[in-house]
């Protein structure tokens, strides 16, 4: 079942972690489907966190952060590898999720690169879309919480927020 509007119009911080174990599908033209089993996520939290890309304010690049929730935000990292993240909560309050990695590539550049997603699919929608969308195939799993990567430039207490959630391995 396609994940609805409904599951990403809430906060980020409960959205994140119940993406963990959900499937990531992207319909490529030709119909091919390609599917990875979200295996970890990271959550953003609009301009008072200083990791969030909201965080100095709106900007061409991340004025996607402001939308309806359910709207794919697709930006560059190092001017080389796309990162997915899913727009979360209320319109004009700024927050989303990365997915960080799926169960077979351990890390978002890696993810995007297998699924072939790119900037070409920002500011679409994973709820209204027939090309990117989010799956609940029942799947449950056990969470772990870790600090999020990458961002010790936000400083205390952003860069110590145990904002990732994890898949654990049986």
């Amino acid at each position: 079942m396609r994940l609805d509007a409904a599951f990403f119009h809430r906060d980020c911080l409960e959205a994140a972690p119940d993406l963990v174990g959900k499937i990531l599908v992207h319909r490529l033209p030709d119909g091919t489907e390609l599917r990875e089993r979200i295996a970890e996520t990271e959550a953003y939290r609009g301009t008072d966190d200083e990791a969030c890309h909201a965080h100095k304010g709106r900007t061409p690049r991340n004025s996607i952060l402001w939308r309806e929730s359910g709207v794919i935000y697709v930006y560059l990292c190092y001017g080389m590898h796309a990162l997915l993240n899913v727009i979360t909560g209320e319109p004009e309050q700024p927050q989303g999720v990365l997915l960080r990695a799926g169960e077979i590539h351990n890390g978002p550049g890696k993810l995007t690169k297998a699924l072939q997603i790119d900037k070409s699919l920002n500011g679409g929608s994973f709820t209204a879309g027939e090309t990117l969308w989010i799956e609940d195939d029942g799947f449950r799993c056990k969470l772990k919480t870790a600090p999020r990567v990458g961002i010790d430039y936000a400083g205390e207490p952003w860069k110590s927020k145990p904002w990732r959630w994890i898949m654990e391995q049986e």
